[in-house]
């Protein structure tokens, strides 16, 4: 019961946030797109977190198309991951979340990819929404900052968790066996 109170209310603050935030901002401003996106991240951190049991839908397991990532390297993910090195991000990821070399420890980034993913699932269908909203009220062009930064936030982070998930199993099945 404390659980769902608790999901309740990260909810409902979401959305008084959000609210807010497109009340007192222009909605097709690159300021609002930005701050929308910052918003739903810290709301979805804390709703992700509050979520105690591991993820174990299908969904998230490695689908045939997947094999390899070759269609996430042609989507240029690896100058994704580039583009996290060079502003300072995994470094920074890596200092708050360390990984060590146990199995236990790969098993617990896993889970981490799990639910990096389904908020950055989140985040982009929330602000997809939002998205076409302002295209239709305000026309495309303006809406793009919401468009461009939601492939750079949450669209890319998402491919980025799919590609790496089936790299992290096989060294999880490598750790196991030693």
């Amino acid at each position: 019961m404390r659980k769902t109170f608790t999901l309740t209310f990260i909810v409902l603050i979401t959305i008084a946030l959000t609210y807010a935030l497109a009340h007192y901002m222009k909605m097709d401003s690159f300021a609002f797109a930005w701050a929308l996106n910052f918003l739903l991240m810290a709301c979805v951190l804390n709703f992700t977190e509050a979520l105690k049991e591991q993820l174990v839908s299908r969904y998230y397991d490695e689908q045939t198309w997947e094999r390899g990532g070759k269609i996430y390297q042609s989507l240029g993910v690896n100058f994704y991951r580039k583009l996290l090195v060079w502003i300072g991000w995994e470094k920074l990821n890596k200092k708050s979340n360390p990984v060590e070399k146990n199995t236990e420890a790969l098993i617990h980034l896993h889970n981490r990819t799990k639910k990096s993913e389904l908020g950055h699932l989140l985040i982009l269908i929330i602000v997809l929404g939002f998205n076409i909203f302002v295209a239709f009220k305000f026309g495309i062009l303006q809406s793009l900052w919401l468009l461009g930064l939601n492939i750079l936030f949450n669209l890319y982070p998402i491919l980025l968790q799919r590609y790496n998930r089936p790299r992290i199993v096989r060294a999880v099945k490598i750790s196991e066996r030693r």
